[in-house]
């Protein structure tokens, strides 16, 4: 029987020390120049003393040229060597492992931050309000692409990191490849789902050539992107088994994309049996279990300690990841290995079912707020305060003003 305090061996020959993950979160405390600092530093102690099995950092981008919103972590070159090794080294003060999540955020690339134009695999821009046509990019600029990831993997490791997440999900560039809504190339990349799987795992390759053996390399994939004609947990299992044949350590199981927030659990988006079993995405982890040939996490949803811990007893995962709760209980690890029961709940807004509520302009409003009064908490971390759970949304709301002008209204993040 699987129990929280135990460890978990990993492919690489990496040994988590128990089975609750901190997952990734936008913590978007980059400075003017895209660069880790003090902030970062100290947000990471904290989570360091909570008894996680695993770190996980919000996602770095691969490219300064393209960000996914106002404040995100650049590591493109080694110029902040020195801090991302006091970022590693503070997460290990604490007895956690540290993995760097690695992102490009293609035609999700936030329009007030990026001077250029935003790339995708086709010509498509994503439903979302503002956001702009993005450049189909072509066969080189495709490898340039790969080999950044793969940089910003060996800059990791140098750094200390003991690992990295590639972030396949929610409509980040990974994913629209492998989603036909944004992906209408004919030529490898693209045109049926073994050719749309290419990029993410060229990626996976070229990571995994690059770095040492020792060195940990993941995958976070959506099971589904819950959008008409978009990726299906079909095509989802199918990605996995493919996988399946490549050495990573770690699959990690989400859904959705800032066009659909699945991620997030609107209240709308969520079957009873999926409420009932809380974690929002088990049921897709189990149906793939029999195909995943390396461990599997799941994050999403996770309020309750018998939740998680009959999650593990079953098998339908191998560690749990806790995004949200961490937020407002930043040594959730520590709390459930001791016992404690219950886990802070989400501050989501209430979505009501009148006409007005059920229009994009107000869902991508609430969902917006929703994201931002979570980054609000980790800002009062950052800065030495504790997390403030009566924080009111208006404030929040307020603060998304201040912070990013009108565009904190649009449903991408910043």
């Amino acid at each position: 029987m699987v129990i929280l305090s135990d460890p978990l061996p990993l492919p690489c020959g990496q040994v988590l020390p128990n089975r609750v993950m901190k997952a990734a979160l936008s913590e978007v405390l980059g400075d003017s120049g895209q660069s880790p600092d003090h902030r970062i530093l100290r947000l990471y102690r904290r989570w360091s003393e909570g008894g996680f099995g695993l770190l996980l950092t919000g996602n770095v981008m691969i490219d300064r040229a393209q960000l996914g919103e106002p404040g995100n972590i650049v590591v493109d070159d080694e110029r902040d060597l020195a801090t991302l090794t006091q970022w590693a080294e503070t997460a290990h003060a604490g007895g956690s492992p540290i993995w760097m999540q690695l992102c490009h955020p293609g035609r999700q690339a936030n329009p007030v931050v990026n001077r250029q134009a935003p790339v995708g695999p086709s010509a498509i821009a994503p439903d979302i309000p503002g956001f702009r046509v993005p450049t189909a990019l072509t066969e080189p600029d495709i490898h340039d692409i790969i080999d950044r990831f793969a940089t910003t993997a060996l800059i990791a490791e140098k750094a200390g990191f003991d690992g990295v997440q590639i972030h396949a999900a929610h409509g980040y560039l990974v994913s629209q490849f492998l989603s036909p809504l944004a992906n209408h190339r004919d030529d490898n990349w693209g045109g049926d789902p073994a050719r749309r799987a290419r990029f993410l795992l060229e990626i996976v390759r070229r990571v995994r050539a690059t770095v040492g053996p020792r060195f940990a390399v993941s995958v976070k994939l959506n099971s589904a992107d819950f959008q008409r004609g978009g990726f299906t947990e079909d095509e989802s299992s199918d990605v996995v088994a493919r996988l399946a044949t490549e050495r990573i350590d770690l699959l990690e199981i989400s859904g959705g994309s800032f066009e659909s927030l699945a991620m997030m659990g609107r209240p709308t988006d969520r079957l009873g049996s999926t409420q009932q079993r809380e974690a929002y995405f088990l049921e897709y982890a189990h149906t793939v279990r029999t195909t995943a040939a390396t461990p599997l996490a799941v994050t999403g949803g996770f309020r309750s300690r018998a939740a998680i811990v009959a999650a593990l007893e079953t098998g339908d995962c191998d560690i749990v990841g806790l995004g949200r709760p961490v937020c407002l209980l930043p040594d959730a690890g520590l709390a459930l290995l001791a016992g404690h029961e219950q886990l802070p709940s989400a501050r989501v807004s209430r979505v009501r079912t009148d006409p007005i509520s059920r229009s994009r302009t107000v869902r991508s409003l609430a969902g917006a707020v929703d994201l931002q009064w979570h980054t609000d908490q980790l800002h009062r971390m950052a800065a030495g305060a504790e997390p403030a759970p009566q924080r009111s949304r208006w404030r929040t709301a307020y603060s998304m003003v201040q912070r990013n002008g009108v565009d904190a209204f649009r449903r991408k993040r910043g």
